[in-house]
């Protein structure tokens, strides 16, 4: 079925054995982000919080926690949205198959939003989001980590317009943070925490430019399609207004009401109606979906000047931390959808994947042609590099912090999905004289503190193409026993997977952007190695045995906390033409710094109110 709002999806999911109510009262601090990170692992149902401390609303969470209930939420749309983004994919291939795409047509018909003009006396009844108005302070008080700077929205529908242009085919609705309270905010002020590269951006951009105050529009709740229109990165020219009512069966509903600058999403459970204040406030520090946390800085304020909300309203929530948690399912649903468009967005382009391990944006892989001299005896990377730089030049991709690139030509069958074979086949066939790219001070995602500013750091570009060059180490044997002296401080060596390492250091005491000369020291020690063509790659980090626990430490570890262009040194390290090169192993000095963010840690004695919910007898057995 199409959902037209929230409480028949919640309605279907629980007829059907996707969702449990759970009548205990819960508190929103700390407790239920814990419960939901414990859901999501336990791959539980959705659960409903009939009884939840401090509000009288019902809180929702794990909706979108498993794949199969993705697929179940839009079993009735899939067919068509697949149809319609295949067709903008290959329109040639689509025109040959007139039966197959004629299952686009219903999702065409539903990409035109439905707007109502209305009288204010018949707003309720056109726009039941419209129905109650209550404070701010009545809203459910998330707080997910012990060190957040107050409660906060996790699942939020940010909707703009560009004020020059006005109207829905120039909107954007996006998923950015909103802090509901704490720190130096009134009664009647939100923090609205948007990240660098956001629709948002523009408009703010435009009415500072104008003069005027920004219109935003904050909802919570309504048609499941609408969460995820806000967080897919969509092709230019399809709007998420347009997308949500193709994923969702059913146009998305608007209504222009007297008194609102904006119009409303109708099926929405709450609308935080305001506008952008000229001055920023210090907003943070939250707990990231990186693992660690943003700290304080200053961002937009949003003046509150009225909460709505439908009667029966519900509070969707998520828990964000260290992946993988639930906005993981949202990156592989988002790749199942749009997999057919990425030669269409990105040219010479066959697949890419964020590391949602590494915490999305600081690991992408991708998968490339590499057609530019097919003469030439030996492939090398040429047009790989150029798709690197395509990817970092449009869309999200553009904050990627390491791109690593590999031809399809080389092993036709490999995807970049698959990142255990992905980087085998890379590390087989690099050669560090010529395979690595840097871009220094660009601009890096704004959660990414390991950079030389705020929103600033460096790239690299790895790209490998040619015949395999080496026979990759799987344990300490052999030659590869074979470990010189390691200076003070170093040690011990751990194999995590076939040709990489991961090597215990001493605690960074260096400032920002500071080349360590202990690292120096390290890469011209593993110089002498006998055994390092087999093992080319290797990382520094605080605890070795961590890393190698298994290959999702290793991938967090590495690329969250290290800057290409500050923390990678190598064997025989040259500059030649501006041109970075050395020999194996690449090392990589993926400590954590003075400077970064801290990890995310629980309280133990949530852990402990948790478990017991969970125990035999709790409300929460068989569920976590």
């Amino acid at each position: 079925m199409s959902y037209r709002n929230l409480k028949e999806c919640v309605a279907d999911l629980e007829a059907n054995g996707h969702l449990v109510r759970i009548e205990a009262e819960v508190d929103p601090y700390l407790e239920l982000a814990s419960i939901q990170r414990r859901a999501f692992r336990a791959k539980a149902p959705a659960l409903l919080f009939t009884r939840v401390k401090g509000t009288p609303f019902p809180m929702l969470s794990n909706l979108f926690g498993t794949r199969e209930r993705l697929h179940f939420i839009f079993r009735r749309s899939l067919p068509a949205v697949e149809a319609v983004l295949t067709a903008k994919a290959d329109p040639a291939a689509a025109m040959k198959r007139p039966l197959q795409s004629f299952k686009a047509v219903p999702g065409l018909l539903n990409m035109l939003p439905s707007v109502s003009r209305v009288r204010a006396e018949q707003a309720a009844a056109v726009a039941p989001v419209l129905e109650c108005q209550c404070k701010l302070a009545d809203l459910p008080q998330l707080v997910c980590w012990p060190m957040d700077g107050g409660p906060f929205i996790t699942l939020p529908l940010v909707y703009s317009e560009d004020p020059a242009k006005p109207g829905a085919d120039a909107s954007n609705l996006g998923m950015y943070r909103v802090q509901l309270g704490g720190n130096e905010y009134a009664a009647d002020e939100v923090g609205l925490h948007y990240q660098i590269h956001r629709g948002i951006g523009a408009h703010h951009a435009r009415a500072l430019e104008m003069g005027k105050p920004l219109p935003v529009h904050i909802y919570v709740g309504g048609p499941p399609s609408l969460t995820v229109a806000a967080v897919m990165p969509l092709p230019e020219g399809l709007s998420e207004l347009r997308f949500a009512g193709l994923l969702g069966g059913r146009r998305t509903e608007m209504a222009a009401v007297p008194g609102l600058p904006l119009p409303v999403l109708a099926q929405a459970d709450f609308c935080i109606s305001g506008h952008v204040l000229p001055q920023c406030k210090p907003e943070g520090p939250f707990g990231d979906h990186v693992g660690y946390y943003s700290l304080a800085h200053d961002f937009p304020v949003l003046k509150v000047d009225a909460v709505h909300h439908r009667k029966g309203a519900i509070w969707p929530f998520t828990a964000v931390g260290r992946p993988p948690q639930e906005d993981t399912v949202f990156g592989d649903f988002i790749h199942e959808l749009t997999g057919p468009l990425v030669p269409q967005v990105f040219q010479g382009v066959c697949d890419v994947h964020a590391v949602d391990a590494a915490g999305v944006h600081p690991l992408l892989l991708a998968v490339g042609s590499e057609r530019y001299t097919p003469y030439e005896e030996e492939r090398r990377p040429r047009e790989l590099i150029t798709a690197g730089l395509h990817l970092l030049g449009t869309t999200q991709t553009a904050l990627a912090k390491y791109v690593f690139l590999v031809a399809h030509e080389d092993a036709p069958g490999l995807t970049a999905r698959d990142v255990p074979a992905f980087l085998r086949h890379l590390l087989e066939r690099v050669d560090f004289s010529r395979d690595l790219h840097f871009i220094t001070r660009s601009t890096n995602d704004t959660l990414d503190y390991t950079g030389s500013a705020l929103n600033e750091g460096s790239k690299l570009v790895w790209a490998s193409a040619g015949k395999k060059r080496r026979e990759l180490g799987c344990e300490l044997s052999g030659l590869a026993a074979d470990l010189p002296p390691l200076p003070d401080g170093f040690g011990p060596v751990r194999v995590c997977g076939p040709g990489f390492v991961a090597i215990g250091g001493p605690m960074h005491a260096l400032d920002r952007s500071q080349p360590d000369p202990q690292m120096e020291a390290l890469a011209q020690a593993l110089a002498q190695w006998p055994g390092r063509e087999a093992f080319p790659l290797a990382i520094v980090a605080d605890d070795a045995d961590f890393c190698a626990a298994n290959l999702d430490n290793f991938l967090w570890v590495a690329f969250t906390r290290s800057d290409p262009a500050t923390d990678v040194y190598g064997a025989q390290s040259a500059t030649r033409a501006r041109h970075w090169s050395c020999e194996s192993p690449l090392v990589i000095d993926a400590r954590l710094k003075p400077f970064h963010a801290p990890p995310l840690e629980e309280e133990p004695a949530v852990i402990r109110k948790v478990e017991a919910l969970a125990a035999p007898g709790g409300p929460l057995h068989n569920y976590l």
